[in-house]
């Protein structure tokens, strides 16, 4: 047989070997780092930030020769935070080989692609998907996160109403998706749990709708003190001014899904005073100011919303990697949670669950025009 002959029988052997086997792959000259969330639409401001802080990292770890003797690779795709279309995304990454993703950025987009990434042995880390049922259900033992859950955010959020505001008349809004809505029946719960407010409200809208007068009435006629919103900006920012417009001096509580600088530059003035919870600040810690500064340095402007945390779950991946000196499923997911890694959001490993141990939410308000964050 000449050598084209053997040549070709080898590659043969090898496809009928790769399709026989269950997670057989060929060897990569690179560490495929999938990165995936909103790249464009409304909620670009949401996953945009953890593209910019995957490409920091990887840069400065590529820099010092890669991992494990390799050059990190970003395969980078746009889910537009829409569950029917990030299936399709994760199904590009999983075909373009990735050994991790950093992602999804919405919590209903996550759930429908971590479903994949299991069938494929393949790790997700968001840094922003707070849904409880992520980790608590046990269906995704793939999936981590590098953000506290939304059982936390309205727990904090209801205290805040209760403890703080002294609030006995609450209105619960939700737009009806994963994110939301589960951080609402939480609020709920909570709320009804404490015996110290009533819930004189509890309705989802529309997510896009141009006009939400509807249920701004709703709210008027029910005397709510505040609204507990679980949702994004966009709506948030709608319901905010058109409340404004007719008065109403409400109290506005939301969540990370407003903590975002984008909602302050759409409802304007109508943004002062509104509460929402966020990541805690870590401005303090030294690699957070060095991840900020990289960003500064490299973007000209200073990074956006779940930055950090997106930053962190690179570093974590990529760390666990090293350490498991592998890109073996079981071997990254011990290590991840035998492992402590050094992040600007602290020392931080993860729970058998796939949380992140020591991270934690604040409560900020917006006053001048900017987010502050309440001692």
């Amino acid at each position: 047989m000449d050598h084209f002959g053997k040549v070709f029988v080898k590659s043969f052997f090898v496809i009928l070997i790769a399709i026989a086997v269950p997670g057989f792959c060929f060897a990569s000259d690179t560490i495929k780092l999938g990165v995936a969330g909103p790249h464009s639409g409304d909620l670009a401001s949401y996953g945009i930030p953890s593209v910019k802080a995957a490409e920091l990292v990887v840069k400065e770890i590529n820099a010092k020769g890669g991992v494990l003797g390799k050059q990190v690779e970003m395969l980078v795709e746009d889910d537009v935070c829409k569950p029917e279309i990030a299936t399709n995304t994760a199904t590009k990454l999983i075909s373009r080989g990735v050994h991790v993703v950093l992602g999804h950025i919405c919590s209903g987009a996550t759930k429908s692609a971590m479903g994949l990434y299991k069938d494929s042995n393949i790790i997700a880390m968001s840094p922003s998907a707070t849904n409880p049922a992520l980790t608590q259900s046990g269906d995704y033992p793939n999936f981590y996160r590098t953000i506290a859950s939304d059982d936390a955010q309205a727990r904090l959020e209801v205290d805040f109403a209760l403890n703080v505001l002294k609030l006995k008349k609450i209105a619960v809004l939700h737009d009806k998706g994963d994110y939301g809505k589960g951080l609402a029946e939480f609020a709920r719960k909570f709320l009804e749990d404490s015996g110290k407010a009533e819930v004189v409200l509890y309705e989802g809208i529309t997510p896009g709708a141009v006009d939400y007068s509807a249920v701004v009435q709703k709210i008027k006629r029910s005397n709510a003190e505040a609204v507990i919103f679980g949702g994004y900006h966009p709506e948030a920012s709608k319901i905010v001014g058109q409340m404004r417009r007719k008065k109403m001096d409400t109290i506005f509580i939301s969540d990370d899904g407003v903590k975002d600088d984008t909602f302050i530059k759409v409802a304007g003035k109508d943004a002062e005073g509104v509460y929402a919870t966020g990541p805690m600040d870590t401005s303090k810690n030294p690699m957070t100011q060095s991840a900020n500064e990289a960003h500064k340095k490299a973007y000209g402007s200073d990074p956006g919303a779940f930055f950090l945390n997106a930053y962190a779950a690179t570093l974590a991946l990529l760390n666990a990697i090293e350490k498991a000196g592998s890109t073996d499923y079981d071997a990254i997911s011990k290590a991840l949670k035998t492992e402590y890694v050094e992040t600007p959001l602290g020392k931080i490993s993860f729970d058998e669950r796939g949380d992140a141990t020591g991270i934690g939410f604040s409560m900020y308000q917006v006053q001048n025009g900017v987010y502050v964050e309440l001692k």
